[in-house]
This record gives C-alpha cells, structure tokens and sequence, in this order.
C-alpha cells in the first residue's frame, strides 16, 4: 500500500519526544490565544449591539419605595438613551430576597438586572439560608444614590444636638426609646452602630416597617430614631421631629445644613446605605461597562438628579469596581454588626 503522507509531515514524527511535546505545546498555546481573540471579539461586538432588545429590570420590592422610585427615574433614562424599553418587575417580599434569587438565576447576558439596596448584603447575615450566595452570584454594575439616614429625635427631649443626645443617654441608661423598621433593618442597625462607638444604652422599639417606626416616633412612643431623609423631611420642617446628624460621610443634599454624625461628634461614624444595579454573575465585562457609563450618564441629567433629590435620594456615580469594593466592605461591616445586635430572620 502506497503512503499518502508528504516527506516534510513524516519530519515531524521523526522529531525526538521532547521536540514533539514543544511543538504541540507552541501549537495548543496558539489555539487558546485564538480562541481568547475570539471570545473578546464577540463580547466587543455584543456590546456594541446591547440592548438588542427590552430589558427586565427586577425590583425586589412593592411599588413606592426607594429602590422602586430610584430604578424608575434612572431605568427610563437608560430606555431613552439605549433605543430599548428597560421595563420594571416588581417582585417584592422576604426582605428583597426573592426578586434577588430571581436575577441569581437568570442568564448573564444583560437582559435581567437588578436594583437593590443595603439590604442585599444585610440579608447574607439575617437569614439562617439564602438560595443565592450574595457575593458571588452577582456582578456589581453601579451605584444609583446614597438612602442616606438621619438621627431623628421627638421635640420632647431635650437635646438639639448629637453631643447631648449622647450625653442624656449615658446619663440616663435604657431609658431613651429608639424606633426601627425591624430586627436587622438599617435604622436598628445604624443606632446599633451609634451606641457601640459611644457606650450608650438604649431600649429597641422594632415595627414592621419604616413608615410605623416614624409613626411611633411623631406620637411619642418612641424618643429616637434613624429614618430615611424621605419618610422624616416634612416633619422636621414643620417642627414636629428635629434632626441631628445624617448617617453617611456626607451631608445630605436635601438637608444641608445638618452634619453627619461624624462632624457632630462621633468621628469615624459612618452608615451609608445605598442603591445599586446588580447583573447575573457571569454577565460579560463589556455589556456591565456600557450599562455602567449608561446609568452614570443618566445620573449626570439634570432633570434626573432633580427628580432623585425631589425624593431626597443623592445620585451616587461609581464604577462598576468601586461598588464592588463597596459591596465588599459593607459585607463586612454588616456581618459586625449584625453580630452585635442578635438579629436573626429564620
């Protein structure tokens, strides 16, 4: 029987073993590098062309809150900027739990994402099991707003600033009652905060919900509380509850005249809650890039950021490596204090 193989390819099997396994090595790297050349070239070109059509934006929360209010604003600016509809869903309940798992568990090609707040990563440390790991089955696209908090008292104490609240309740130990949104919510957590740094003692009020804890605090019920600027600025300008110092690193837009709680006192007190978009872990870096230059353009509009602060949300601008760094270290930080308070939802 006649050969078919050329003199020039029988070389190859001539070649010693150590020679051979060279070459095939050279050839195997070769492929990968063009394998990784076309891998990045489709993610260039499907980002180019995303959205190629609408755009499901889960909102783990009923209709009305901030994150519903925040995604709304930003999400119709992203429908007319990008020639697609990024239409709202609404699947609230279990903390924000259940529209998560729903983003968890979508296909990471841009076209479901997910707008949540702080409690994404408070959520990790209150429930004994969640069905999604919160770190990594995420890809942080960026922040939209701060949620900032601020120290609200009843006029009835007398205190008018955050000296002398903490001054009455170190002389007056669990007898200052303070109102939240619940066991582990943010306005518990960040009095948690506050009392851990300074060694005061208070008594917890929890009610189901930000609106019954502000409720609690205008009758009396309560003396204290962290409340979200939104659900407290007619009040405390009516004079029916008085502010003393917002919970982030900076001051509030809305209330510019009344310091963060590091300013009036208690330096290193920080709780920043926010608002962010969230796509499936997996998500290619293009598509989370452009929606990130997207959502920070839209933040940028000045109607946009009207709108936001109208609903005393502050627009937050971040890359998508900064919120992830974000993520991280409020992670972090909530696991503490969670810790320290005992909050557990089962």
């Amino acid at each position: 029987m006649t050969s078919t193989w050329s003199s020039h390819e029988l070389v190859i099997f001539n070649l010693p073993g150590n020679r051979i396994k060279g070459l095939m090595g050279l050839l195997l790297r070769a492929v990968a590098s063009s394998l990784a050349i076309l891998l990045l070239t489709a993610g260039l070109v499907g980002a180019q062309v995303y959205p190629s059509k609408p755009v499901r934006v889960v909102i783990p929360w009923p209709p009305g809150g901030g994150n519903d209010i925040a995604g709304r604003i930003v999400m119709q600016k992203l429908s007319e900027s990008m020639g697609q509809q990024f239409t709202i869903d609404n699947r609230g309940g279990a903390g924000g739990t259940i529209g998560s798992d729903v983003v968890a568990k979508a296909p990471p090609d841009g076209y479901t994402i997910l707008v949540q707040s702080t409690t994404h990563v408070g959520n990790a440390h209150l429930y004994k099991t969640l069905p999604y790991d919160t770190l990594r089955d995420f890809a942080p696209v960026g922040l939209i707003t701060a949620q900032m908090a601020v120290l609200t008292i009843h006029p009835s104490l007398p205190v008018k600033s955050v000296k002398q609240f903490v001054a009455l309740a170190k002389a007056r130990p669990n007898e200052i009652l303070y109102s939240s949104a619940g066991n582990g919510s943010i306005p518990h957590l960040s009095m948690a905060l506050l009392a851990s740094m300074t060694g005061i003692k208070l008594v917890h009020l929890p009610y189901k919900g930000g609106g019954p804890a502000v409720i609690a605090l205008l009758g009396g019920e309560a003396q204290a509380s962290f409340a979200t600027v939104a659900s407290v600025i007619a009040h405390i300008k009516s004079g029916r509850l008085r502010a003393l110092g917002v919970s982030a690193a900076r001051r509030s837009g809305t209330m510019p005249n009344v310091p963060t709680i590091a300013e009036a006192g208690v330096p290193g007190y920080e709780m920043s809650p926010w608002i962010g978009v969230f796509a499936p872990a997996g998500t290619s870096k293009p598509i989370i890039d452009k929606l990130n230059a997207e959502i920070n353009k839209a933040l940028k509009l000045p109607d946009a950021a009207q709108s936001l602060s109208s609903h005393a949300l502050d627009p937050w601008i971040s890359t998508p490596e900064e919120f992830g760094a974000r993520l991280k270290a409020d992670y972090d930080k909530y696991a503490l204090l969670i810790k320290l308070t005992g909050a557990r939802i089962d």
